[in-house]
């Protein structure tokens, strides 16, 4: 008999339906902020439902939200034994069918990092062969004021999804479903003080909020077009684009941003007010970041991540360092410090804003190179390297990244010695030290940050060297 056919004769999710409930025990974390359970007459292997709002050894009831083929997804939606680590949600739309921002509000905050080391180094074993201890670090909380509690206020960037009738809220999870969140307590005061929620945005499809140390910055999407006149600045292009149709929100005149953009069905940003970008500060000095731009959304990663690639690739001066995926130039800022005006550092990005902001912040101290770090890399043309760092988006390195890390003897990855390479996902982190220590590297240190308290989310920077 086929597999197929035996797949169809012994369905392992027969009788399960959304919205049955079932009692069942959960057992260990799974990543994407899930615990794992099993039906209570089932074997030790059999079908997994995937568990939301539950601890690892809970007794509680689940409520089933999705059937696929081996698994279930459910939310816990009575918990009939506790777990010790359990505490109250401290926002009142954290729980089955409310917001999907955050995952492990009902954990205190040191079983949140407990959680999060779990997974990593279920991920390493999983899918790298690898087995490590880890243990995910605190990151101080840089200039956000903090006064909401632990773990709260330090979202310096937020999108909020606009429903029909103007509200502004976050989206329910794996939902399109716009919850009216009131507001949101892991956005940091800045943000909030912009009263995105308070307010309606008619005929606009999202509205972004972003913070810095001392400036602030709303991004309109979608929708009808803003009228001119209304607080305008003559609807000049921001950040790559011109002749955008900017999204519709009523007056938003009144919105205290020191910048208001819209965002165009083809993604193009143009300036209604102030200025197309933001200054951060890290690494003891001032940043240009478009607001189109990546950085990094709480206030102390930059510091903390800037700090953790400089010790995972050692640089000297007088070394040539290659940045990928090099954003608005923190990491290649970090490591032109160092390796002096004798040494050379070389950005590549792929995003225009960020190419913009890089050359900007990193002017007479380092090249940058725009375009997708894969075809860059096939051109052959950069010098070779003895460092290389890498921050890539949560896809993980491009399979391009690998193949020159790992070449031949003479090639131009050849020449690297060491690698520092930053993820915002475990599962993609754990595939590619899986591949780059098949082919030669040894990872020599890995550290965990709590960059999104109260998500199941990570920071980790990775240390590899030649074997």
């Amino acid at each position: 008999m086929s597999d197929s056919a035996d797949l169809r004769g012994n369905d392992p999710m027969a009788g399960r339906q959304v919205g049955q409930v079932l009692e069942v025990t959960t057992g260990e974390v799974a990543n994407g902020g899930w615990c794992v359970a099993r039906p209570d007459a089932g074997p030790a292997s059999g079908p997994v439902i995937f568990v939301r709002h539950a601890l690892p050894g809970e007794r509680a009831e689940v409520r089933i939200t999705e059937v696929a083929t081996r698994y279930a997804r459910a939310d816990a939606v009575r918990i009939l034994v506790p777990s010790p680590d359990r505490v109250t949600p401290p926002c009142p739309v954290a729980r089955p069918g409310g917001c999907g921002g955050c995952d492990w509000q009902h954990a205190s905050l040191p079983a949140q990092r407990a959680l999060k080391a779990t997974v990593i180094a279920e991920q390493l074993r999983r899918l790298a062969g690898i087995d490590r201890e880890v243990t995910v670090e605190p990151i101080p909380s840089g200039w956000a004021a903090g006064a909401r509690g632990a773990g709260l206020g330090w979202r310096t960037r937020v999108q909020f999804a606009v429903r029909r009738d103007g509200v502004a809220g976050l989206r329910a999870h794996r939902s399109h479903e716009v919850i009216d969140v009131g507001e949101c307590l892991i956005a940091h005061p800045s943000v909030s003080e912009l009263g995105i929620t308070k307010r309606r945005w008619p005929g606009a499809d999202g509205v972004e909020a972003l913070a810095g140390p001392a400036e602030r910055a709303v991004i309109i999407a979608g929708g009808r077009r803003v009228p001119g006149g209304r607080g305008a600045a003559g609807g000049r292009a921001a950040a790559g684009g011109r002749g955008a149709a900017a999204g519709g929100a009523g007056d938003w005149a009144d919105v205290p941003a020191d910048s208001v953009l819209s965002r165009g069905r083809n993604g193009a940003l143009t300036a209604l007010r102030g200025r197309g970008y933001l200054t951060q500060h890290a690494a003891g000095r001032d940043w240009r970041v478009g607001v189109g731009s990546f950085w990094q959304v709480h206030p102390g990663a930059a510091d903390v991540l800037a700090d953790a690639v400089l010790a995972a690739v050692e640089p000297r001066a007088g070394d040539v360092a290659l940045d990928l995926y090099c954003g608005a130039g923190l990491f290649g800022g970090v490591l032109a410090d160092v390796v002096g005006p004798d040494g050379l550092v070389i950005g590549v990005e792929s995003n225009a804003a960020a190419v913009r902001d890089a050359r900007h912040n990193l002017r007479d101290r380092a090249r940058i190179h725009r375009g997708d770090v894969a075809a860059v890399l096939r051109r052959g043309d950069l010098p070779p390297a003895r460092l290389v760092v890498a921050d890539p988006p949560r896809a993980g390195l491009a399979r391009e990244v690998v193949d020159y890390l790992t070449g031949p003897a003479g090639s131009p990855g050849a020449a690297a010695e060491r690698f520092g390479y930053v993820s915002c996902d475990p599962a993609t982190l754990a595939r590619d030290l899986g591949l780059l220590c098949a082919r030669g590297w040894a990872l020599a240190d890995l550290r965990a940050f709590d960059a999104f308290p109260m998500t199941h989310h990570v920071e980790c920077v990775a240390s590899l060297t030649r074997r």
